[in-house]
């Protein structure tokens, strides 16, 4: 059985790697090669995957939230992904590296009884991705 929450953060980042001249990074990225980057309002969806306890739920929802709050959303929210998110530096801020960063972030931290099978995260109505994450 499977549960998802839904969470949401604004934050902001520049598409841009120094691999690439100027122009070349313009051509790849188009606007959000922008110098002074961009922002979004990110969904963030957190499925975990258990069966359920004598409680009849696969994990605690309160203790999820705090999880995602403390490990991933104080870092992320009101941020620019370039500059202020460890996991990040030295790559590219987009978003498929932005949600294995958020893997990356819950992981440090689990101590939930269900395991995390996905993140999914939508940076606008038309783009959404999603990462499968293999049971441990």
């Amino acid at each position: 059985m499977t549960l998802t929450r839904r969470f949401r953060f604004a934050a902001s980042h520049r598409l841009n790697t120094h691999a690439l001249s100027p122009e070349e990074n313009a051509a790849l990225y188009g606007k959000c090669n922008n110098p002074f980057g961009h922002g979004h309002d990110y969904v963030l969806d957190v499925t975990l995957a258990g069966a359920p306890d004598a409680s009849g739920q696969i994990v605690n929802r309160e203790a999820l939230d705090v999880l995602v709050r403390d490990a991933v959303l104080q870092h992320l929210d009101h941020r620019n992904l370039n500059c202020d998110v460890a996991e990040l530096r030295g790559q590219v801020a987009t978003t498929e590296n932005l949600a294995t960063a958020i893997e990356a972030m819950l992981l440090r931290g689990w101590n939930l009884p269900a395991h995390l099978a996905r993140v999914r995260i939508s940076e606008t109505e038309r783009n959404t991705f999603e990462l499968e994450v293999n049971a441990k």
